[in-house]
């Protein structure tokens, strides 16, 4: 397999998993547009692990929970690099809390950046994919959304969404030679697991099989 003159968009590209697939991608051959939604210094900083790589790639700041916002990120995409190839829906945030508590503050902000944002994204990209006719969205979402933890309702729910999305688009779309895939980690060892409770950090230990988080 060979990525070579391919142009891809990675969300939430500035750490943990989206990190790892802005640079993998780029060792396959492609060029990145990296996008955070406030950290630009950490996209600035992926951005020249792909240069490093020999490939072309952007930083760019975009709130994917804006619609406008995820339009211009594709565009720029499309202006700086030449096309869109491969849109990768990865940027996801937590706001944990038992459902009896949880605020429409805490519920509105995870399902907007998660579920909206990868909807708003995937949009955009669409737009260009379908007029090219070959396109690939890949949309990471979570063992969450299929099993549901407690504590995470909004998450697992935004992830469930996401898997939803994911099937619907895929028949929309597979017709216009665009291919639209959902991966569900489970518990990743990056920022955003680093403040699980210990308690909690064991319980999931314990129902993995190499007893370790991935």
């Amino acid at each position: 397999m060979t990525l070579e003159g391919r142009v891809a968009v990675v969300t939430g590209g500035g750490r943990g998993i989206g990190r790892a697939i802005a640079v993998a991608l780029a060792r396959e051959g492609a060029h990145v547009a990296v996008a955070v939604s406030r950290d630009l210094d950490a996209a600035e900083s992926v951005a020249a692990e792909v240069r490093d790589l020999g490939r072309q790639a952007i930083a760019r700041r975009a709130d994917v929970a804006a619609a406008e916002e995820a339009e211009a990120l594709v565009a720029a995409a499309v202006a700086e690099l030449g096309k869109i190839d491969i849109l990768v829906n990865n940027a996801g945030i937590t706001r944990d809390g038992l459902l009896m508590r949880m605020s429409d503050d805490d519920w509105d902000a995870v399902l907007d950046v998660n579920l909206k944002g990868t909807f708003h994204c995937t949009r955009a990209a669409l737009r260009r994919m379908v007029r090219q006719r070959s396109g690939r969205i890949v949309n990471i979402t979570s063992v969450m959304g299929i099993t549901g933890n407690a504590g995470q309702a909004n998450y697992a729910a935004s992830k469930a969404g996401i898997i939803a999305l994911t099937k619907s688009t895929a028949k929309e779309v597979g017709s216009r030679g665009i291919t639209c895939n959902a991966v569900a980690p489970g518990w990743v060892k990056t920022q955003m697991t680093a403040g699980l409770p210990d308690e909690m950090a064991s319980q999931v230990v314990r129902h993995i099989p190499l007893a370790r988080l991935g």
